[in-house]
C-alpha cells in the first residue's frame, strides 16, 4: 500500500468515481506523479493532479506540469494528417508516392497513405543507425526514409511503427503543407494556439523545461508490487536485444525512455513518440473532436471517418511488433480484443510508452487524458489508465 495522495483540481457533479479510481493508483498502483483530465466537448468535468515531478518526491506536481507521453503523440499527430486531408491536400487512399515521389523506391510504390498510417506499410524500422542529430536534419532523414526497403509485403499484415511511423508522417505532410511546415509546427499554429494547449511535438529552445516532470522506470521488486500485464515474449526480446520489437522500440536510436525528459530528446520533432504535455491537453482535444465544438481544423465529415465503427479488417489482427492483437484506424487505435475503451467501438485514441493515454468517445461526447512519471511495463493496457477509465463508465 503506497501513500495517500493529495489529490487537487476539480471533479464535476457525477464523475466522483474518476477521482477516486485516480487517487487508488497511488495507494495501490505505485503511482509517483501523474494527472488526469475530462472534457465534455469544450467544457472540463474532471481536472486532477497530485504526486510528484521526481521520484525522490520533493517537487510536487503542480497543474501545469507536463511530461513526455511517447505514443500518446500519435494521436495529436493524426489530427494534424486528418486537417491535412480536411483541406483536400492529402486522400488517405492515395499512394504516399503521389505526394512524395521518391517514397517509391524499393517496392513501396504502392503504399496508401491510411496504410502507412495503420502501421502496414512495413516500415517499423530503419536498416541504417539513425540518432537524433540525424531526425533534427529533415532533408536528410527524408532520404534515409525514401530508401528503406519494407520487411513484408505492404497492406498484407500489420505491426506498429513506434518511432519510424512519425517521421514517415513528418515528411509527408511537409510535402503537401503549403508552407512546407513540420507536423510540430502545425499543431502548435492551428492545434495548440486556439485551444491554449500546454503541449509541444519539438519543444522550442524558448521554452523552459523546469515544469517537465522526470520520468522513472519501473523495475525490481516494483515491477512485481505494481505490474500485471508484463509482456513477457517482448521482455525477453528487450533483455536479448534482438527481435523485431527490440528493433522496432529502438529504430532510431533516441536513448533511454526515463530519460525522455531532457532538452537534446524533447528539442527534436518526433511525431509519433516525442510529444511533451498535460493530460488536460490530450483531454481537450479529443473532447473538442468527440463533441464537435468546431475548434479544431477538422471537417465533421473526417471526425465521423475517424470514429466510424465500421473499419475494413482487411488484414489478420495480430500485430507483427507488439505480439498481440491490435486494430488501428487513420492514425489512432481502436479497440480490440482485450483492450477495450470508450463506450462503444466508436471510440478512438493512442496509448503511450509507460502508461499515458488519451481518447475521444464520439458516444458521449468525451474526451480522456491520462499521464504520468513512473513508466509502467504493459504494452498497451497499463492497469493505471484502466482502472480510470472505467470508472468514467460509470460516470455521467
Amino acid at each position: 500500500m503506497g501513500e495517500v495522495a493529495q489529490v487537487h483540481g476539480e471533479v464535476a457533479d457525477g464523475f466522483g468515481p474518476v477521482a477516486d479510481a485516480f487517487r487508488r493508483n497511488f495507494t495501490h498502483l505505485g503511482e509517483i506523479g501523474a494527472a488526469v483530465a475530462v472534457y465534455e466537448g469544450d467544457r472540463p468535468v474532471v481536472d486532477l493532479w497530485a504526486g510528484f515531478r521526481d521520484r525522490r518526491r520533493t517537487q510536487p506536481w503542480e497543474r501545469d506540469t507536463m511530461v513526455p507521453v511517447f505514443s500518446s503523440t500519435k494521436g495529436m499527430t493524426a489530427f494534424v494528417v486528418a486537417s491535412a486531408v480536411s483541406r483536400g491536400g492529402l486522400d488517405y487512399q492515395a499512394p504516399v508516392a503521389k505526394y512524395w515521389p521518391e517514397f517509391a523506391a524499393h517496392g513501396k510504390e504502392s503504399i496508401t497513405v491510411r496504410q502507412l498510417l495503420d502501421h502496414r506499410a512495413g516500415l517499423p524500422v530503419l536498416d541504417r543507425v539513425v540518432r537524433l542529430a540525424d531526425m533534427a536534419d529533415r532533408d536528410r532523414l527524408a532520404k534515409i526514409l525514401a530508401e528503406q526497403k519494407p520487411l513484408w509485403s505492404p497492406g498484407t499484415r500489420q505491426g506498429y511503427h513506434p518511432i519510424t511511423a512519425g517521421l514517415y508522417q513528418g515528411e509527408l505532410i511537409r510535402r503537401v503543407d503549403p508552407g512546407h511546415r513540420s507536423i510540430g509546427q502545425i499543431f502548435a499554429e492551428e492545434f495548440a494556439a486556439p485551444l491554449e494547449l500546454d503541449f509541444f511535438i519539438g519543444v522550442p529552445e524558448r521554452e523552459s523545461l523546469d515544469r517537465i516532470a522526470a520520468l522513472s522506470a519501473t523495475s525490481g521488486l516494483d515491477v512485481v508490487r505494481y505490474e500485471r500485464d508484463v509482456p513477457l515474449r517482448i521482455a525477453i526480446q528487450m533483455v536479448l536485444r534482438r527481435g523485431l520489437t527490440y528493433r522496432a522500440l529502438s529504430s532510431p536510436r533516441t536513448g533511454a525512455p526515463e530519460r525522455a525528459s531532457r532538452r537534446e530528446f524533447l528539442g527534436v520533432e518526433s511525431p509519433a513518440a516525442g510529444g511533451v504535455g498535460t493530460a488536460r491537453s490530450l483531454a481537450r482535444v479529443y473532447g473538442a473532436a468527440a463533441g464537435r465544438t468546431g475548434e479544431l481544423p477538422v471537417a465533421p465529415g473526417i471526425l465521423d471517418r475517424i470514429a466510424t465503427a465500421d473499419t475494413v479488417d482487411d488484414v489478420p489482427p495480430d500485430d507483427l511488433v507488439l505480439l498481440t492483437r491490435s486494430r488501428y484506424h487513420l492514425g489512432f487505435r481502436k479497440s480490440c480484443g482485450s483492450f477495450r475503451f470508450g463506450s462503444d467501438k466508436r471510440a478512438y485514441g493512442t496509448t503511450g510508452y509507460g502508461g499515458s493515454f488519451g481518447f475521444a468517445d464520439p458516444t458521449t461526447g468525451l474526451g480522456f487524458g491520462y499521464a504520468m512519471n513512473r513508466l509502467g511495463t504493459a504494452v498497451l493496457d497499463d492497469a493505471r489508465a484502466r482502472t480510470i477509465r472505467t470508472a468514467l463508465l460509470r460516470c455521467g
